[in-house]
């Protein structure tokens, strides 16, 4: 498919399309960081239809049809179609790192720091993200399709609840980014209001206004990004 012009709203139309086809695991075993940005490298006709293996053979199919190219065999390169599994944690193992929850793209691992942690089996993708974070090797793989692969172990509803948690995390993400930012701005703030107070009285005047400058100048900053937010 010849590059696409990524304004075009047939391009963004073929973009919806294509998304909606992906089993929305955000496994990233395509190689790109989400189901979306993969769809949109279709979309634009840099990227080819063969690169899910969640989708399996009948989601190269689907994506065939809406691209119009021809049906490929799954690239063995990014995996193998196979059975759908949910992550499963050895809880008398975990040391309750949160490494596994940070991994979990659908905040499918529920747990606090130094606590257990579990999964939500309904939320799971199988994606496998939390494999190689854990620094205990506790969270292994448990088949639940059988011999059902691609499409045929991966429903409709299940892929919208996953896309759903997903957007719902990024957001989350974000808020929890911009929440950091303004207490350290307001932190920052608060010591550059009463310098002297912060540093004990024991600097010289040229040290003070050498941190002045170091927290004026990275307030800056602080503002200029939250300006293009």
């Amino acid at each position: 498919m010849p590059a696409s012009n990524p304004t075009a709203p047939e391009t963004q139309a073929l973009f919806q399309s294509l998304n909606q086809a992906l089993p929305q695991t955000q496994c990233t075993r395509c190689g790109f960081p989400d189901c979306a940005a993969y769809a949109w490298a279709m979309a634009q006709g840099e990227a080819p239809i063969n690169q899910c293996p969640p989708g399996g053979q009948a989601g190269i199919e689907r994506l065939a049809a809406l691209t119009g190219q021809a049906v490929l065999p799954l690239n063995p390169a990014h995996g193998q179609e196979g059975p759908r599994h949910v992550a499963v944690i050895d809880e008398a193992w975990c040391i309750g790192c949160t490494l596994c929850i940070k991994a979990c793209p659908t905040d499918a691992i529920v747990g606090a720091n130094k606590r257990m942690h579990t999964v939500i089996e309904p939320w799971c993708t199988g994606c496998e993200l939390c494999l190689p974070v854990c620094p205990v090797d506790c969270i292994g793989l448990e088949n639940v399709s059988g011999q059902a692969t691609g499409w045929a172990a991966w429903s409709a509803p299940q892929a919208h609840t996953s896309q759903a948690r997903y957007a719902a995390r990024q957001q989350r993400l974000v808020r929890q980014e911009a929440e950091q930012h303004r207490q350290l701005q307001a932190k920052a703030e608060q010591k550059l209001a009463d310098l002297a107070a912060h540093t004990h009285g024991t600097e010289t005047a040229s040290e003070l206004d050498r941190k002045r400058s170091i927290i004026e100048a990275a307030l800056a900053k602080a503002k200029a990004r939250q300006a293009r937010v």
